[in-house]
């Protein structure tokens, strides 16, 4: 048994003022997403972007590629990209200072070095009780880096000249490659 099929349902004559602007939308959210210099303004956009495509595939007939959208494209992706961007997003720093302060004094060293780091979106994790990937933190100031291209990214933001007049000092210590 056959179905009859109407040809008007297979048309795109009657939406197409609604479909060319959602339409427009997408290389415009696209642009916008990859031009944020701060990657926590673009979840939004990733959201919207995913919405837009979702709303786009629904009206174009495709509800499974609609429904896929906006359970993978917007929902999925977007929790990933959250998760990475707050693992990867941080500066660890070994804390290898001598004094002991209590814990509900507040630390001298760790509020310029937030106000440092904060232009380039990173949180400051100082890490009491192992080795950090990024380097570590000495007394006297001191801030040794392991990684020549963070150090250079670090040396060049303003807070480097306050961290430098308030007595610290920025240094590269580049880790050696094991094979």
């Amino acid at each position: 048994m056959t179905m009859p099929t109407d040809p008007s349902l297979l048309s795109l004559d009657g939406s197409l003022g609604l479909l060319l602007p959602i339409a427009a939308l997408m290389p415009l959210v696209a642009v916008l997403m990859v031009s944020q210099s701060n990657p926590y303004q673009t979840l939004p956009l990733r959201g919207v972007f995913g919405s837009v495509a979702m709303l786009l595939y629904g009206l174009l007939g495709a509800p499974d590629v609609a429904l896929t959208e906006a359970m993978v494209g917007t929902l999925l992706s977007t929790t990933l990209y959250v998760i990475a961007l707050r693992s990867s997003m941080t500066l660890r720093i070994e804390d290898r200072r001598t004094r002991s302060l209590p814990q509900e004094e507040p630390d001298p060293d760790s509020e310029p070095l937030r106000r440092w780091i904060q232009p380039l979106h990173l949180r400051l994790r100082l890490v009491r009780d192992g080795p950090a990937p990024h380097g570590w933190l000495e007394d006297g100031r001191r801030l040794v880096i392991r990684h020549r291209h963070l150090e250079r990214h670090l040396s060049s933001q303003p807070g480097h000249q306050q961290w430098r007049s308030t007595g610290g000092s920025l240094e590269l210590q580049e880790q050696e490659l094991t094979p």
